[in-house]
């Protein structure tokens, strides 16, 4: 069975037809949800195919002012995608049919492959499909990182030679995909992952974020915030070993980790770090230096994060995550928060030389360390250097003006109606 939400019709001239299409029980939920969003903000209709697991859509409040059209599928890892391509097949070119896009766009966790059927429809009725990538495979160990690596790579290559277009989240990243699948770099439209600046608003959240230093103990500490997926090779287990090299120089610095990835999501690597950080914090003797807190509703992040005096992005410097782009780290700039963050091309790109930003030259625990104690020595300067922060979030990371990026590169493929397109090929 598919249910169908309800849509709001948008009377303009521009208006284009946009449908998404993808899984979306990953990392970047919240950022489709934003950019979708904001289309739809832009005058344009959008509608979104995906799956739910529940009888209620968990993000069908969020998505109000566009169409929903929801799969229900029990999550199995793989299994529930499988079936959900199979699906796609079956059913996506008949909604093609009805809602007459413009444009499909799809995710890059594998989804594509339930395009095939759509892409056999005439030209004259068949939309511009593009292929949107937001992260290449990381943590891709084991049979199921295998697999995740096999979707990803075939979805690529199925791209280049029959999509219209592809669309990435970093420079660095586009130039790491052109080279690895000999893609044509002029073809790719990049629009970056961005931040909700009105929900992460430091000044909506003052009143919550003291009352939370106070019940958790923190009035009087420096505090430092890890927010997002906990799993290997993110230097977490680095940063806490860092705490414990600073134990006697800064007995009042104390490091808030938050969560164990996107609420709800409880991956096997989630738990088994997990395990490790709670037994790495007791051997250490840190119980009163490391605070491990359950997630919390995305709503309710800004206020956790406002209640730290800095936030921390330690990525390795390794493929993984060289030209990945860091939610957390939008977030943290957002709330003017400065941000200790490794010395990796992903990073760069976002803070550059703003005083914002404290680097790390890796995500050894000395250096990190080293890090912190700069933050440390400059704490009364780290609340102004933090201002920096959030113009680089309005100016360039707002989903307003990611949606426009995004806007940009979707008009500029043209359309099968008048034969025209102004794109150069993918390959």
């Amino acid at each position: 069975m598919i249910r169908v939400g309800p849509k709001e019709k948008v009377q303009n001239f521009r208006t284009r037809k946009v449908v998404w299409v993808g899984f979306l029980q990953g990392l970047f939920l919240t950022a489709y949800i934003q950019i979708l969003r904001h289309l739809a903000k832009r005058g344009h209709e959008v509608s979104l195919v995906t799956v739910h697991s529940k009888k209620k859509t968990p993000f069908q409040r969020e998505l109000s002012d566009i169409r929903l059209i929801s799969i229900p599928l029990r999550y199995l890892p793989f299994i529930s995608l499988a079936a959900y391509i199979v699906v796609l097949l079956l059913v996506l070119p008949f909604l093609v049919l009805y809602l007459k896009p413009d444009f499909v766009v799809v995710s890059e966790d594998g989804t594509a492959l339930g395009l095939c059927s759509t892409l056999l429809l005439p030209r004259s009725v068949r939309p511009k499909i593009v292929l949107d990538i937001r992260s290449t495979p990381v943590d891709i160990h084991g049979l199921r990182g295998s697999l995740t690596d096999l979707f990803f790579n075939t979805s690529v290559r199925m791209a280049s030679k029959l999509f219209d277009g592809m669309t990435i989240v970093t420079r660095s990243m586009k130039r790491e995909i052109c080279d690895k699948f000999r893609i044509n770099p002029e073809s790719f439209g990049v629009w970056t992952n961005g931040v909700p600046t009105d929900l992460f608003d430091p000044r909506k959240h003052a009143a919550k974020a003291t009352e939370l230093r106070r019940t958790t103990g923190l009035d009087g500490k420096f505090v430092i915030i890890y927010h997002g997926a906990f799993s290997h090779e993110r230097g977490i287990i680095e940063t806490v070993h860092s705490i414990s090299l600073l134990r006697d120089k800064c007995p009042d610095v104390v490091l808030f980790l938050l969560g164990i990835g996107q609420v709800g999501e409880r991956t096997r690597g989630s738990r088994a770090t997990l395990s490790e950080l709670n037994s790495l914090v007791k051997k250490e003797r840190l119980q009163d230096r490391v605070l491990i807190h359950e997630p919390v509703n995305y709503e309710d992040v800004p206020a956790y994060i406002m209640m730290c005096d800095v936030g921390i992005v330690p990525l390795p410097d390794i493929p993984d995550w060289r030209n990945q782009s860091a939610l957390k780290l939008l977030e943290y700039l957002a709330m003017e928060k400065t941000v200790i963050a490794t010395d990796i091309p992903s990073n760069r790109e976002v803070i550059g030389n703003s005083k914002c930003g404290i680097y790390a030259s890796s995500s050894e625990p000395k250096e990190i360390g080293r890090a912190i104690l700069y933050a440390i020595a400059n704490r009364e300067k780290i609340s102004e250097w933090g201002r920096y922060g959030r113009r680089i979030a309005e100016e360039k990371y707002s989903y307003d003006k990611v949606a426009g990026d995004l806007e940009g590169y979707l008009l500029s493929l043209g359309d099968y109606s008048n034969g025209k397109c102004n794109r150069p090929p993918l390959i």
